[in-house]
């Protein structure tokens, strides 16, 4: 194992400290914790506090979109590991400015439960908190940390979108609703061609021959639905439109977003490439997307690959939202 750190114990403390003290406009950190929140701590009052997290070795998700417009703060558990609930609770207790909090939940095992126990002693405390947990991938139903579909690069979308609802003077309740409307327009799928190595092992989490990639591969290296030999990128590209088409029902009448989602060791050259041929599919539905974002938002630390996800936007408004003014760090 190659990797620029220090101790492999101490990974995500120093990401943390290397990233506040970088982006010191954008980003605070919590005292006592790994959670880091928006610098400009007094925009958001009288607005609901948006808060997200999980195991880092996804960056830049969470922290780098902490910031006017998405996240007001994110908390970083150890790599692929769920943050603790009394971290999540501390981030809860710092954004909240009396209008309520509101957590995404990517969904896994870990994060529900712990989410779920943060969010439990900050109603205790009296604040308002709500939640949406996020399940976008279509690979498959139940896999490695998760009961259902796991929650992977869509969960950028959900962020955007309802960042900037909170942003723009929603309430807690008209938030929540939001989420639960825009959740079953995001699907995500994805194709591998190795595996995620965890610094605190040292080895990767599956093993491919040089010829073989993984369709439907999740975030912590957990398996997908299928091995296959290399293929060139307008096969891949084909294979994972069709999987989205199945659950979508793609159509000229609707309009979409799409995320080109690198997975960490996946050159900008081979995801435009990608893209590229992504775009001449779609045209074959006569589907031709209203928003695109092409680049890496939700790692899986070195893996080689690409997820691809579609936003189906039911409402013009969420469209608005996507296109709203972001100041975060990745964006």
């Amino acid at each position: 194992m190659k990797k620029i750190i220090n101790d492999p114990v101490n990974v995500v403390s120093e990401m943390v400290a290397g990233m506040v003290r970088s982006y010191p406009q954008y980003l605070t950190k919590i005292p006592e914790t790994n959670a880091v929140m928006r610098a400009d701590r007094n925009s958001l009052a009288g607005k609901v506090g948006i808060v997200s997290g999980g195991g880092s070795g996804h960056e830049p998700t969470h922290a780098g979109f902490v910031g006017q417009g998405m996240l007001s703060a994110a908390v970083c558990g150890e790599v692929f590991t769920s943050p603790t609930p009394d971290q999540i609770y501390a981030a809860i207790k710092v954004v909240d400015q009396g209008q309520g909090v509101f957590l995404v939940v990517k969904n896994y095992s870990g994060d529900v439960m712990n989410f779920d126990m943060a969010k439990d002693l900050a109603q205790m405390d009296g604040i308002k908190v709500k939640s949406i947990v996020v399940d976008d991938d279509i690979a498959v139903e139940n896999s490695t940390f998760t009961q259902g579909r796991r929650g992977v690069a869509g969960t950028v979308f959900m962020h955007k979108v309802l960042g900037a609802a909170a942003q723009s003077g929603a309430s807690l309740d008209e938030v929540a609703t939001l989420a639960q409307k825009v959740l079953p327009c995001i699907k995500t799928i994805a194709v591998a061609l190795s595996a995620a190595t965890n610094p605190e092992t040292g080895k990767p989490g599956f093993v491919l021959s040089d010829d073989e990639i993984e369709f439907g591969v999740g975030i912590h290296s957990e398996p997908g639905y299928r091995r296959e030999t290399i293929k060139p990128a307008k096969e891949l590209v084909a294979e994972l439109v069709k999987q989205l088409d199945k659950q979508m029902q793609l159509s000229a009448q609707k309009k979409y977003a799409v995320l080109v989602n690198g997975m960490g060791a996946t050159p900008l050259m081979e995801q435009y490439i990608f893209s590229n041929d992504l775009l001449d599919k779609l045209q074959e539905y006569q589907v031709k997307p209203v928003f695109m974002k092409i680049g890496n938002y939700m790692t899986s630390l070195d893996m080689a690959g690409i997820s691809l996800t579609l936003f189906e936007l039911q409402d013009e408004q969420w469209l608005d939202y996507l296109q709203a003014p972001t100041e975060t760090i990745a964006w």
